[in-house]
């Protein structure tokens, strides 16, 4: 398999990774749905343009599925969290009034 046709592959599975891990982290945060629905939080946190401030959306998502089958769930969503959590809050303290939200 050519190089191109891996990554689109890996990037297959790294967007699946990615809904999953947005979706129990936003679980765990419930408390953001007071200034966003939840879709809308799901939409941000795994849209290309959120992703494109880490590289190219595809080779981000093809990092992804690469974690997951290298490591494992735990691992990457333990690498997700750490990556992808600090800008999505910074972000979205940009969107509420004043600048701050509760439950942070």
């Amino acid at each position: 398999m050519d190089q191109r046709a891996q990554m689109k592959d890996d990037a297959w599975v790294g967007d699946a990774v990615l809904g999953l891990f947005a979706r129990e982290w936003l679980l765990a945060h419930s408390e953001l749905e007071k200034q966003f629905p939840r879709q809308e939080l799901f939409a941000r946190l795994t849209s290309n343009q959120f992703l494109a401030s880490f590289g190219e959306p595809t080779a981000v998502e093809a990092k992804i599925g690469r974690s997951f089958k290298e490591n494992g769930l735990a691992a990457c969503f333990t690498e997700l969290e750490e990556s992808l959590i600090p800008l999505f809050k910074k972000q979205l303290l940009r969107k509420v009034p004043g600048g701050r939200r509760s439950g942070r």
